[in-house]
């Protein structure tokens, strides 16, 4: 059968569905393997290095020679009505996000499986490419925060004087959020770090960060990832933070919910009370943000009370907002390795002998599976476009996830994450 990795054509994406040394992995398998000219570039794999490991390199993706297809962003409509019915494509989808192009998928006839609805179960772990891009995302939050700093992480100890390390607090403490916390530390930082979850306090001190309990009652939903809360308890839970967040110099959140906006979890308000030159980096803008002024791709700087109108937009006189977008995807050497392995891994789940084969018995193939023979087989994607319920229910999380838990996606990008 014939796997096709196509170039991702999404403004900003720059990961690939499968790296050149994944693709051994697959011709083994009794797989044939061609890749869309270009399509590694950005992740550092040139045509050259596809074609040296077996791989075909086309200029173009025949779509109807096309059984199995590889990739990183929900499909373009003009890719979908380009496959023949019953091919099988395999990639991040947003089903809640994209309902045209999951009707698209589902008319079709496609069998389409949503990277962001693997089963958070311990024989699916290698598959879990939430969890991948997410310590991607969380890595690159606190290096965008560090840049933008005008001071030190570590402490310094020297004949002018002792610098003392910089204060950082995260806020959601998933696979982004404690990927924040150790890098924070690797970078010598103070770190502490927030989660509504129950698990979350031995997983902060296990990376070196401080807990802070806010002495709420927990929230956890299904899975290991957080639910929403209510209005009451979201309001305590800002006022609670707030001191926190004053005391710190650069604030990460990471806390979505999945298939909902992303909960405000610092305030203008609480921005009010930040040190002239604080950095706020907020890894779920791109769902809404957890901070009041986000803008997903854009640095914003809030200025404190009493700054003159000069000083507007200067960042050593205000709270710089770093509103992050396609955080894997600034590192896309790395995360298209991870990620390369999760779909191949998930591919070969279901390969035997050269063939791709299905199994809807097996609870990851089952959990994953968006849409299969004109039914949208995820349950909670399938009541959000009115269509029946599917046959069998559906395994893994809410429709839409794109993070995963507390931390978001992508991309998208931590509880659970």
């Amino acid at each position: 059968m014939k796997v096709a990795v196509p170039a991702e054509i999404i403004p900003g994406e720059r990961r690939v569905a499968t790296l050149p040394d994944v693709v051994p992995l697959l011709t083994r398998a009794g797989l044939e393997v061609a890749v869309q000219t270009g399509a590694g570039v950005h992740a550092l794999a040139p045509d050259a290095a596809y074609a040296a490991q077996g791989a075909s390199v086309v200029q173009a993706l025949e779509g109807a020679s096309v059984d199995v297809l590889l990739h990183v962003r929900p499909l373009h409509p003009a890719l979908i009505d380009k496959l023949k019915p019953g091919a099988i494509t395999i990639g991040f989808c947003a089903p809640s996000a994209e309902a045209d192009t999951v009707r698209r998928l589902r008319d079709a006839r496609i069998t389409s499986f949503a990277m962001e609805l693997v089963p958070r179960i311990s024989r699916a772990q290698s598959m879990d490419a939430l969890t991948s891009q997410a310590l991607v995302a969380g890595y690159r939050c606190v290096l965008e925060g560090a840049m933008r700093l005008p001071r030190f992480f570590p402490l310094f100890m020297t004949a002018a004087g002792t610098v003392p390390p910089a204060k950082v607090l995260v806020l959601g403490a998933g696979v982004a959020g404690l990927q924040a916390i150790a890098t924070a530390k690797r970078l010598g930082a103070v770190v502490s770090a927030y989660d509504v979850r129950a698990a979350s306090a031995d997983e902060v001190r296990s990376m070196g960060g401080t807990f802070v309990d806010l002495g709420l009652d927990v929230i956890e939903g299904t899975g290991g990832y957080a639910r929403e809360m209510t209005e009451d308890r979201a309001a305590r839970q800002q006022e609670a933070l707030a001191p926190f967040v004053h005391e710190s110099d650069v604030v990460v959140t990471t806390a979505a919910v999945p298939g909902r906006r992303a909960p405000v979890l610092v305030t203008s308000k609480m921005l009010a009370g930040m040190r002239p030159g604080s950095v706020v980096v907020d890894l779920a803008a791109e769902s809404g943000g957890n901070v009041e002024g986000t803008l997903a791709g854009f640095d914003v700087v809030v200025p404190l009370p009493g700054a003159s109108p000069a000083d507007a937009a200067d960042p050593s006189a205000g709270v710089t907002l770093v509103g992050m977008k396609d955080a894997a995807s600034t590192m896309p050497a790395d995360a298209s390795r991870l990620y390369a392995r999760n779909v191949a891994n998930f591919l070969l789940l279901m390969t035997s002998d050269g063939d791709v084969v299905p199994d809807f018995a097996d609870e990851v193939v089952a959990g994953t599976c968006l849409t299969h023979d004109g039914v949208v087989r995820h349950a909670p994607t399938a009541t959000l476009l009115g269509d029946p319920p599917p046959p069998v229910a559906a395994a893994g999380p809410a429709a839409g996830t794109t993070g995963a838990g507390t931390d978001t996606g992508v991309p998208s990008t931590g509880g659970g994450t």
